[in-house]
């Protein structure tokens, strides 16, 4: 059985006026699997999450 595609994002970028805070993002997530996102302090964690939910302007993807 084929697992269903819940999230899908291609070359995303993202960007707050003139500065870039996210470029050429992939993210895809299938049914029943679990991530994390992790990373150190400013590396676009709670953007990608902004993006996601629609709360970021995507640019691009």
């Amino acid at each position: 059985m084929e697992k269903e595609i819940l999230l899908q994002l291609h070359n995303v970028s993202v960007h707050y006026g003139g500065i870039r805070a996210l470029d050429d993002v992939d993210i895809s997530l299938d049914e029943g699997e679990i991530v994390a996102l992790m990373g150190p302090n400013g590396a676009g964690k709670s953007t990608v999450l902004k993006m996601i939910f629609g709360l970021a302007p995507i640019r691009s993807g």
